[in-house]
C-alpha cells in the first residue's frame, strides 16, 4: 500500500467480507471507486458505492485504479488473481498493528486490531482478520485466511490456500500444511503435514471429504 499517495481501488465482490475491505479503504485514505461482482446489476448501489460491472469489465479500469478481492474463499481469490494482469491492492486498516521487518504481499488485506509482529512474511491475497494475531517468524503462504482472533505462536508456517478458523490457536514452531481447514476454537500443538479438516483441542482430524473453502 502506497503510504503517500491516495489510490483509486475496485473491490471485485461486493458481499459481506468486500464491505469490510470497502471500510479499510476509506478508513485508510485511499478512495473507493466501487464494485465489480457477476451476480449484481450494473449501477446497483451496495454501502452507497456502485457495481461498476461484472469481471469481464475489469480491464476498461486497469489503467485507472488498482483492484482487491474482496471473497472470502480462498480458492475463488486464487482463481480470480491468477486469471487477470492487474495492479493490486493491499489493503490494512490503520488499527492494525505492523512491527518492524514484515513483508506484505499483494492484494493481502489486515482488519482492524490485527496484530502482525517481527520478521514475518504474509504472501499474496491472504486475510488476516479483525483481532488476529501473527506472531513473530511467521510465514504464511499466499491465499491463507486467517479468521477472527486466530492467533499463531512463533516460527509459525501455513501452507497455501489454508483457512484458520475463528478462535483457532496454533501454538510455536509448528507448521500446517497447504489446503487445510483448522475449525473454529482448535489448538494446533503438533506439525499438520496432510491437507484436511482438523478440529478440536488438541486439533486432530476427522474423517471429511476434504472440500474447497
Amino acid at each position: 500500500m502506497n503510504m503517500w499517495k491516495s489510490e483509486n481501488v475496485i473491490i471485485i465482490g461486493a458481499g459481506g467480507h468486500a464491505k469490510v475491505i470497502a471500510d479499510i479503504i476509506i478508513k485508510s485514505g485511499d478512495r473507493l471507486i466501487g464494485f465489480i461482482d457477476d451476480n449484481l446489476p450494473k449501477d446497483s448501489m451496495v454501502i452507497n458505492y456502485p457495481v461498476l460491472g461484472k469481471t469481464e469489465d475489469i480491464y476498461k479500469f486497469g489503467d485507472t485504479a488498482s483492484f482487491i478481492i474482496g471473497i472470502g474463499n480462498n480458492y475463488t481469490r486464487k482463481q480470480i488473481a491468477e486469471r487477470h494482469d492487474i495492479k493490486w491492492h493491499t489493503a490494512i486498516h490503520p488499527s492494525a498493528v505492523i512491527s518492524i521487518d514484515v513483508d506484505i504481499g499483494e492484494g493481502t488485506a489486515i482488519m482492524a486490531n490485527a496484530v502482525i509482529n517481527p520478521s514475518t512474511k504474509i504472501s499474496r491475497h491472504c486475510i488476516i482478520n479483525s483481532g488476529a494475531v501473527v506472531e513473530h517468524d511467521n510465514t504464511i503462504a499466499d491465499y491463507v485466511h486467517v479468521s477472527p482472533n486466530a492467533s499463531t505462536g512463533g516460527t509459525v508456517n501455513i501452507g497455501a490456500l489454508t483457512h484458520i478458523g475463528i478462535g483457532a490457536v496454533v501454538k510455536n514452531n509448528i507448521s500446517v500444511s497447504s489446503e487445510c481447514i483448522v475449525g473454529a476454537g482448535a489448538v494446533v500443538v503438533k506439525d499438520i503435514v496432510d491437507k484436511g479438516v482438523y478440529v478440536g483441542v488438541p486439533a486432530k482430524k476427522v474423517n471429511l471429504s476434504f472440500g474447497k473453502l
